[in-house]
């Protein structure tokens, strides 16, 4: 996968794809709503991903951290991983500069978050997109945060539960996985249905992540640098989290 480091290179994509801006094609109206569903994404679901991906501590020791260690290269695998956490936490001590209790922060991230799954779902309702039969930017984006989300394996899996009983968001991931990134989602559900069938031989699965799945974790890593440099409009700079 190529590196998508900037938002001219990540838009250009989509247009590529055939995702076009909103401002293409979007009423004012329209565009204005993509707008503030922009901002709800970084105010309400971009906090708990950094959240679940470096403050819980059992989704950083049991998963983020090994990961790591294993898929980046001699010495930078002892560098990043401490930078991002970090990162993260200025962010947090920024959002909640007075609250000093982390369950405190974590139920008030989850629930902020839960609600916008909500209110995205109720949003979309039947409909294959966000505002009519082709995908905008506001898709792009969104498809990023929740297919991260959702297939990671996440050993606190809270607020993907939440996620994973918006049926419509579960269905409106696949379809764009099976639209724009056919060959991924072909290989993603191959490796799963390989898994599924050779479960007896769970000691020589048991290593986590192999070869094959590194490449597909770094492709969703990518996807999800790919959002935040869209939205988060300079909070984050992309090359932080780009390591691909």
């Amino acid at each position: 996968m190529s590196k998508l480091d900037t938002a001219e290179k990540i838009i250009a994509y989509f247009k590529e794809k055939q995702c076009s801006n909103s401002e293409d094609r979007l009423a004012p109206e329209e565009c204005a709503t993509a707008l503030a569903y922009a901002n709800l994404l970084r105010d309400k679901l971009y906090p708990a991903l950094q959240f679940i991906w470096w403050i819980d501590k059992k989704n950083v020791d049991e998963l983020i951290r090994p990961w790591y260690c294993r898929t980046l290269p001699f010495p930078i695998k002892f560098y990043y991983p401490g930078k991002f956490e970090r990162q993260s936490r200025t962010l947090f001590e920024c959002l909640y500069p007075i609250e000093d209790n982390i369950t405190d922060i974590e139920n008030k991230v989850y629930s902020d978050a839960r609600k916008c799954l909500t209110l995205l779902s109720t949003r979309l309702e039947d409909s294959n997109y966000f505002f009519g039969d082709s995908p905008t930017i506001l898709d792009a984006t969104l498809y990023s945060y929740l297919a991260l989300l959702l297939k990671i394996p996440l050993p606190n899996p809270t607020l993907q539960n939440h996620l994973k009983a918006c049926t419509n968001l579960v269905k409106y991931v696949s379809r764009i996985s099976q639209m724009y990134f056919e060959h991924e989602n072909q290989e993603y559900e191959q490796r799963k249905a390989d898994e599924n069938t050779h479960t007896v031989k769970k000691d020589s699965e048991s290593e986590f992540p192999n070869k094959r799945r590194n490449q597909v974790f770094a492709g969703v890593f990518a996807t999800l640098a790919m959002a935040v440099y869209a939205v988060s409009n300079g909070l984050v700079r992309v090359h932080t989290f780009f390591l691909i």
